[in-house]
């Protein structure tokens, strides 16, 4: 097996997509941050590092380092980590963390560690699922599409939003853009009630057939009304009704979340482990 860089978002795109179509669902990360990236509508404040692993001249895995998410191994099999540490801990020496399946997220963390000579330390566990047969959710309100009226209440939401799940972002002014960029691509979903904005939830760009639910936020001062359960089970039967897959992720360390996306019709698929380096 031999790893190599890959120069920029759209020579990318084009050499793994045929390899990583073989399972849309689960390497629906990857697909997603690829192509956002290679439409324009992803930036970064550092360059990505793009790696494809080949056996010959075929395709048999794909990672992408960001500055602001780290690795992402998406589905690679364990067998294909060590090429992928040793070209990224030259590339990427100061990655963030390394979030993938159990067992290639923990021996990733372990070979780039040492060599870079850094620590690590597990900081989340999600669950990715699968739309099976939606069922609806009430609750007071009506789904509507987010407008651009509506950036300037969404955006220090997301930021909320990222405060909360632990996640990097690049400010405010970064949080408006990454905003308007998925209204104007009908890609962002609120939940009105009495006139007020009290949830949200997006979707990403369908690839290959399957489209991943998120981000989900409600504000503290507007949970327990079934207000999240209800837009996206609405926003899950929408993108259900194109014909595509529907998938989310769900964080482990929330059971109340699980259980409110297994009462929509998610089914679990596969288990993932975040690392994040010191």
């Amino acid at each position: 097996m031999i790893a190599r860089t890959v120069d920029g978002p759209a020579a990318f795109r084009d050499l793994v997509f045929p390899f990583l179509q073989g399972d849309p669902v689960l390497n629906s990360t990857l697909l997603t941050n690829i192509a956002d990236r290679a439409s324009g509508i992803m930036n970064d404040p550092e360059p990505p590092v793009f790696v494809a692993v080949h056996e010959g001249e075929r395709v048999v895995g794909a990672v992408l380092a960001t500055a602001l998410r780290g690795v992402l191994l998406a589905g690679m099999p364990v067998e294909l980590v060590t090429p992928v540490a040793d070209v990224l801990a030259a590339a990427a020496p100061r990655a963030l963390g390394v979030n993938g399946t159990a067992d290639a997220a923990l021996r990733f963390a372990e070979e780039y560690g040492v060599r870079t000579g850094r620590g690590y330390r597990e900081v989340e566990r999600t669950r990715l699922h699968r739309l099976g047969e939606v069922v609806a959710q009430t609750a007071d309100g009506t789904a509507r599409l987010a407008t651009d009226a509506d950036v300037e209440l969404l955006a220090p939401r997301l930021g909320a939003f990222r405060a909360e799940v632990g996640h990097v972002g690049e400010g405010a002014a970064a949080d408006r853009v990454w905003v308007r960029q998925r209204i104007e691509r009908r890609r962002f979903w609120v939940w009105e009630d009495g006139g007020r904005v009290v949830s949200f939830v997006g979707h990403q760009t369908p690839v290959f057939g399957t489209v991943r639910v998120g981000p989900v936020y409600t504000p503290p001062e507007y949970r327990g009304h079934g207000y999240a359960s209800a837009l996206t089970a609405e926003v899950s039967r929408r993108l259900s009704e194109t014909g595509d897959q529907v998938c989310l992720f769900t964080d482990l360390a929330n059971p109340t979340s699980n259980k409110i996306y297994a009462a929509i019709g998610y089914r679990p698929v596969r288990d993932f482990v975040g690392y994040s380096f010191s």
